[in-house]
């Protein structure tokens, strides 16, 4: 699990990463803009951000996030004891919070419910090309910093064929594989999954062989 840490606080911010570095990978940002320089060019599973950090605060910056289509699920550290901070922050997509002073299995446990309910698991980067990266468990692309998300579908024929590469697989293996038994689709729906693969990863990833089935390069 991928965590990025926003705080400012050079104390804390010592604690809170030999903690969670116990349990988690965690980077570390200063600030919003060192948050932003990390998103370049990568791909996180949780932010954790304090609320009251110089410049763009925590909340502005999740805001800012959250135009930009990146839905990461979002926990706020936050002294402050007002409820009008704590609503701003759900309704501009924050999931969790937790005030200050905290005790560190408390925000060790909030992670640990996070994970559960969106079903966060390690989430290994596949490359397909340059500038191409897949994130099966998310069901997410990152294509020249612009994100897809698969329907799951989408995301089972992917990885079905980054794991069977350089190799002919048949329609028919594809749908005994994808599918249940019961909801088999039609040869026009498997082809309109991998017309849609195609139009995120490249045409030429995924070649037809014709009347034998389909071969990833």
């Amino acid at each position: 699990m991928k965590i990025l840490l926003m705080e400012d606080d050079a104390v804390l911010s010592d604690i809170l990463l030999d903690f969670l570095q116990e349990s988690f990978h965690v980077e570390y940002a200063y600030n919003s803009q060192e948050v932003h320089k990390h998103l370049e060019t990568k791909k996180y599973d949780l932010f954790i951000f304090d609320i009251n950090v110089t410049g763009q605060n925590g909340l502005e910056l999740l805001e800012e996030l959250r135009s930009f289509s990146d839905n990461t699920p979002t926990i706020f550290i936050t002294a402050y004891t007002d409820t009008n901070y704590l609503q701003k922050a759900f309704d501009i997509g924050a999931h969790d919070y937790i005030k200050k002073p905290f005790e560190l299995e408390e925000l060790h446990a909030r992670i640990l419910n996070t994970k559960r309910l969106f079903n966060i698991e390690t989430n290994q980067e596949i490359t397909i090309d340059e500038g191409i990266v897949f994130y099966a468990n998310s069901k997410k692309i990152i294509k020249n910093k612009k994100e897809f998300t698969l329907a799951t579908k989408d995301t089972l024929l992917l990885n079905y064929f980054l794991n069977n590469k350089k190799r002919l697989i048949s329609s028919e293996e594809l749908m005994q594989n994808i599918w249940d038994f019961e909801t088999l689709p039609s040869d026009a729906t498997l082809r309109s999954h991998i017309r849609t693969l195609r139009e995120i990863i490249g045409k030429e990833k995924i070649q037809t062989i014709r009347g034998e089935g389909y071969l990833y390069e």
